[in-house]
């Protein structure tokens, strides 16, 4: 009995491994983990479903060794043929209660910071750009290891 379904279970298992994973992400390493404020992170991403909608992520590693419990970032974005847009972006990466909100293994800490409020829908297909500047007060900022963004396709409503 256990033979024939051993039989259907590794068709399926193979079928759903080929499935299409809707996720980008891209993230820079930080030299000598020190982010000097004029040290530009730039990721280029394509999008050609503007059907869909999508998350959009700020991953973040520091160790934990890194001084503040936020941290402020220019954030500039470019849709295909359109010109920049830059905002100031707030992060939080720990408080007074629960210390540091990311994930952690020994002393790295991982933020994943969604920075779209709601899902969002790309209007035009092509190649989308987002640049991440630091602009905190300690320059270079130490402790940071590396910084990037993650595109996410959204199923839900």
């Amino acid at each position: 009995m256990k033979a024939p379904l051993f039989i259907l279970l590794v068709p399926a298992l193979v079928l759903a491994s080929c499935a299409k994973i809707d996720v980008f992400e891209k993230n820079v390493a930080i030299k000598d983990h020190a982010w000097k404020s004029d040290d530009k992170i730039t990721v280029r991403f394509d999008i050609e479903d503007t059907l869909s909608r999508y998350n959009i992520y700020l991953v973040l590693r520091h160790t934990d060794a890194y001084n503040y419990n936020n941290m402020w970032l220019n954030l500039s974005t470019q849709a295909p043929g359109d010109s920049v847009h830059t905002t100031k972006l707030p992060v939080q990466l720990a408080d007074n209660k629960k210390g540091w909100l990311g994930t952690g293994m020994d002393d790295i800490y991982e933020h994943r910071v969604r920075i779209t409020a709601s899902p969002l829908q790309f209007k035009k297909p092509g190649a989308y750009t987002f640049t991440l500047q630091q602009i905190m007060r300690e320059d270079p900022l130490r402790h940071v290891l590396n910084a990037g963004v993650r595109v996410e396709r959204s199923y839900g409503l």
